[in-house]
């Protein structure tokens, strides 16, 4: 399949009073068409932040993106002026955002807010617009859709908002859907409805979707591909099924061992990850996961490791092998 976006040296950062958070740091990945990435790492890893660098949504001061590229169907993201960012963004690259209460307007009706994409991109008049907005509230599950799109936002349940954003990221058809930890306000019925959801129309339509989530769970099921971050940096890349069967990465096996997993017994312990994430703005030398890390060895605090293949289209950027825990040959 052909490449649909491709990442390159991706890096933002943000100039700050207390110095520069390198909140994403050379990262670099593509997304397949019709594919779904999955995007984990703990908070404040820098997913949220690659994926509002995309659309080029980052508040200027103080984050400023400061290098890479973002190819978008042939097209650098970075590159092109305002007027052509502001007719991909919706149109042909939409995002879900994490919370759907501060992320709709609370003093338009869900009815404007879902109808201004549809006429400004799709060039539709307001009966039209309407009527496939009615259309989107069905299509996403909400009843009586012709009424509900009178209705303001806090006359929503949190599941119906985020569903609200669903329908407004797809009602264009984009080509590549950006959902920013879609399912975190919700509860667990909710969540895997808003996922299925997410996944049925993303394969109707042949969107690509990046999945930004904490959660591993929701990566297994519904992810292609998966990009571990850490500190800004992917750390480790693989397909959803050898990450999960063989990672390589001792952050990424510290995730997978604080997940509870149905095959073992009610009584197995979940084994947290010792330490906090490093303060992006005074990173250690070496390899940022080191202080956390039981399998560091002295080159870890010396060089930061590039990403290694590890087998078919799976790296990761560590300098020991954990299957053996022996380092790798220099």
């Amino acid at each position: 399949m052909a490449n649909l976006l491709s990442v390159k040296d991706l890096r933002t950062h943000f100039f700050t009073q207390d110095g520069v958070v390198k909140a994403v740091d050379g990262v670099s990945f593509d997304v397949q068409e019709g594919e779904t990435l999955g995007l984990v790492g703990e908070s404040g890893s820098g997913k949220s932040v690659t994926a509002l660098t995309i659309l080029r949504l980052i508040p200027q001061p103080p984050g400023k993106i400061v290098g890479g590229e973002v190819n978008f169907q042939g097209v650098d993201l970075l590159k092109v002026d305002e007027e052509t960012i502001r007719k991909i963004r919706g149109a042909k690259i939409a995002m879900i955002f994490q919370e759907p209460m501060t992320s709709l307007n609370p003093v338009l009706t869900i009815g404007r807010q879902v109808t201004e994409a549809l006429e400004l991109h799709m060039k539709m008049n307001k009966s039209e617009s309407r009527k496939r907005a009615a259309e989107l509230l069905q299509m996403v599950g909400i009843p009586d859709p012709l009424r509900r799109l009178d209705d303001y936002p806090h006359q929503f349940s949190g599941g119906m908002r985020q569903r609200v954003m669903i329908a407004m990221g797809l009602s264009c058809n984009p080509k590549l859907l950006l959902a920013d930890e879609p399912t975190t306000a919700l509860d667990v019925t909710i969540q895997a409805q808003v996922l299925e959801l997410v996944k049925k129309l993303s394969d109707e339509l042949g969107t690509s979707v990046i999945l930004i989530t904490h959660n591993l769970g929701v990566v297994a099921r519904y992810a292609d591909r998966v990009n571990v971050m850490y500190a800004g940096k992917l750390i480790e890349t693989a397909s959803a099924k050898d990450l999960y069967a063989d990672p390589r990465h001792p952050y990424t096996l510290g995730l997978l061992a604080s997940v509870p997993r149905l095959d073992e017994p009610r009584k197995v312990k979940l084994v947290p990850i010792e330490g906090s994430p490093p303060d992006l703005t005074h990173l250690p030398k070496g390899c940022p996961f080191r202080p956390r890390c039981r399998f560091a060895v002295d080159r870890c605090a010396e060089e930061h490791p590039p990403l290694m293949p590890m087998g078919e289209r799976h790296f990761a950027a560590c300098w020991v092998d954990v299957r053996s825990r022996k380092p790798l040959p220099a």
